[in-house]
């Protein structure tokens, strides 16, 4: 096993693309065990077909259509009208809005880049330091995989055979008490620093504002209503919501708001299916990568190590958190999910730890690491929205981590935070 991750490390530190890393790393130990390579393509395959895999596509889709259709515009204006009045409102906003994007887009990534690319240069406007909008976009969009419906989630429910609508329920309050412990943090930061410009609050203009912002917003944010209440109340599966969003999102962006005409359709749809690829691809060669892995009993091995190190399941959480904020500084969060959930999972199973509740833990550490470098995905987009260097990124970012990983040990050691509305 050494040698497998060993190939692996090496290929990544040459530069070549995650999914052909995965794949080559598998083919010598296939090889050497004398599998026959017809067994590649036939791995490959069967790890595409599912039906539940099929709703990534659609949510990535669907994000897309809310990023050009005037459905992400009108959640940022109703997030602004909100918290303009406050110092720091509009870098609350950037959160608020990520949160609401969130419960469409199911991508870390498509939310900072939707949210950043609205909100950067308006946070300029408003006398923020590009560092610290860039660091709050950044931060934010972690709460697209962590605020259902997440494809993350679909990706961990479908390696591990978690149930994806438990998973789904299981993530509303950890994205919500995320959410509001940085909406906290860039108040308290743009207060002590004197961040941005605030309007005066008056009764009055301040409910006609947000009136009239909800009123732009109300089948916007019924969208959100749909698929999770759809879900959640047994109407259909989640790859039926992610249809039903797809559909309601175009009926909004061509019909009603008409900020897409038929002919931009194919753009989107293009764009959409590039990214989905990219991740299908890494789902596929990753499912090549653990059959490899459990040919070798990899998952038996690490569990009679870890029970060696400790039988207290508190202290396993800690060497798991430890180990994975490791894995997401330098590994693609999908990827990480695919190879190591299966091997983790039942690991924490031996240890008495909830199937739904370490599966929350795996996504929120994993979700750190999409703004934590060198291959944090997050930094790269909101960098290259504000044009300014990763450098410059690290000191307001500091702030956030460590708010990210006070809020991923309360996830950890209280349970009832993500099993809490399971029971």
């Amino acid at each position: 096993m050494a040698m497998l991750i060993l190939i692996l490390l090496g290929l990544f530190a040459i530069s070549v693309p995650i999914a052909l890393a995965l794949g080559m790393a598998s083919l010598p130990y296939l090889i050497e065990r004398g599998i026959p390579l017809i067994a590649v393509p036939q791995v490959v395959f069967e790890s595409l077909d599912s039906f539940t895999l099929m709703a990534l596509p659609l949510y990535v889709l669907a994000g897309r259509l809310m990023q050009f259709g005037g459905i992400a515009e009108r959640l940022v204006d109703l997030a602004k009208a909100l918290l303009s009045w406050v110092r720091g409102g509009l870098a609350a906003a950037v959160v608020l809005t990520s949160m609401l994007f969130a419960t469409i887009s199911g991508s870390s990534a498509a939310t900072a880049a939707a949210v950043g690319s609205m909100l950067i240069p308006e946070m300029e406007k408003q006398k923020y330091p590009r560092p610290f909008s860039a660091a709050t976009t950044a931060a934010s969009g972690e709460l697209g995989v962590i605020i259902p419906p997440s494809v993350a989630m679909i990706i961990y429910g479908v390696t591990t055979g978690v149930s994806i609508t438990e998973m789904f329920i299981a993530g509303f309050l950890p994205g919500l008490m995320i959410g509001l412990s940085l909406i906290a943090t860039v108040i308290l930061m743009s207060m002590v620093m004197g961040y941005g410009e605030r309007q005066p609050f008056q009764h009055g203009p301040y409910l006609r504002r947000v009136g009239t912002a909800a009123a732009r917003a109300s089948l916007s944010l019924f969208l959100p209503v749909i698929i999770l209440g759809g879900i959640f109340g047994g109407i259909f599966t989640a790859t039926e919501a992610a249809v039903v969003a797809v559909v309601y999102a175009i009926f909004l962006s061509v019909v009603v708001y008409r900020e897409i005409s038929l002919r931009d359709m194919p753009r989107i749809f293009a764009s959409a299916a590039v990214t989905s690829a990219v991740v299908m691809i890494i789902v596929a060669f990753a499912a090549m990568f653990g059959f490899a892995l459990h040919l070798m009993r990899a998952p038996q091995m690490i569990g009679g190590l870890l029970s060696t190190l400790t039988d207290n399941p508190l202290i396993f959480l800690l060497l798991v958190n430890v180990f994975l904020i490791g894995v997401g500084m330098f590994m693609e969060t999908f990827a990480a999910i695919i190879i190591l959930g299966p091997i983790l999972a039942p690991i924490a199973a031996s240890y008495g730890i909830h199937p739904v509740h370490f599966g929350m833990i795996m996504i929120v550490n994993l979700a750190v690491g999409m703004v934590t470098p060198p291959v944090g995905v997050n930094l790269f987009i909101a960098c290259g929205i504000a044009k300014i260097s990763m450098e410059q990124l690290m000191r307001p970012l500091a702030v956030f981590l460590a708010v990210l990983i006070g809020n991923l040990m309360l996830i950890t050691y209280v349970p009832g935070i993500s099993l809490a509305l399971l029971r």
